[in-house]
């Protein structure tokens, strides 16, 4: 090696790094940079009220249409799932079709398996679980099977704090269903989830069958309570938004099922899944999809 490239490789007389030096810093810094650094992904949350799997609703009985459910859900593929009405059959069902989810919540009756519930299903390869639970509609929430303010059949909300592994953001998502003859039991019940709620200081999804459209008292409470209803953030109001379907593609009526937020997130888009199957629909509720990303 002459002197003039012997110079170029090693540092200068002034002190300065030569550059081959400087080649080796640049390289350096770029290994250093965590391999699994990654930008947080966009969340697709869908909420189904699926209706009772022991319902005599003749040609619309679940043994005729859980595969149109499953089949709904998997055209959306979402990353979290709220549902309404499982029983424990339908949740082992739905879970051996679509064995990348799993799932947590207990049936409202015993606060294990028996009874409906407002379960939530994750995929498993997105997320870890951090804690769960459930409480009940009543002026005892922490007992199992409780009731009061009117409804005759219990109600409950579950939910998960979930650790996003693509990302390491972690959040909370609530699942609810209302009752769908007291107003009195609403208003108590969108009370007390608030107050659940803001003892939380993460970001925060709320899906559920709220048996009450969003000009209901109870969800207007709930909205003052700093949540964002995905679906009207992106779509203006329109005269045919019903979710409860009859099982005849009724669009009348409120829209009963949300998906609602904390401000931590940002709503990409939403919509009412119309979906049928040669006339024949999935459930006697519409779901409702949402796109969402992290703020921060």
């Amino acid at each position: 090696m002459n002197n003039k490239a012997s110079a170029y490789f090693v540092q200068s007389a002034a002190g300065k790094p030569s550059a081959w030096v400087l080649s080796c810093l640049m390289i350096f810094s770029f290994l250093c940079v965590p391999l699994n650094a990654q930008e947080p992904e966009d969340l697709k949350v869908m909420t189904f009220n699926i209706r009772y799997g022991t319902a005599n609703d003749g040609e619309n009985s679940w043994q005729f249409r859980k595969d149109k459910v499953v089949q709904t859900i998997r055209d959306f593929k979402p990353d979290i799932l709220g549902l309404q009405e499982a029983l424990q059959i339908q949740i082992d069902e739905l879970l051996a079709q679509m064995p990348e989810y799993s799932y947590s919540g207990v049936g409202r009756d015993d606060g294990k398996s028996a009874g409906e519930h407002s379960c939530i299903f994750y995929l498993k390869e997105r997320f870890d679980i951090d804690s769960t639970g459930t409480f009940w509609f009543s002026d005892t929430p922490e007992v199992a099977g409780s009731k009061s303010w009117g409804n005759n059949i219990t109600r409950i909300c579950s939910w998960v704090l979930l650790n996003d592994k693509m990302s390491g953001m972690k959040f909370y998502h609530f699942n609810l269903h209302f009752d769908h003859e007291s107003q009195a039991s609403r208003e108590k019940s969108a009370e007390l989830v608030l107050r659940r709620i803001n003892q939380k200081i993460l970001p925060l999804i709320l899906t559920g069958d709220f048996n009450c459209g969003e000009e209901n008292a109870a969800m207007q409470n709930i909205l003052a309570g700093g949540l964002t209803d995905t679906y009207r953030a992106v779509n203006k109001k329109l005269s045919d938004e019903g979710t409860f379907n009859s099982f005849k593609g009724e669009t009348t009526g409120d829209r009963i099922d949300f998906i609602l937020v904390t401000k931590d997130f940002l709503v990409r888009e939403s919509q009412i899944v119309r979906t049928s199957f040669e006339g024949k629909f999935p459930s006697d509720h519409f779901p409702v999809t949402s796109v969402i990303g992290y703020t921060k």
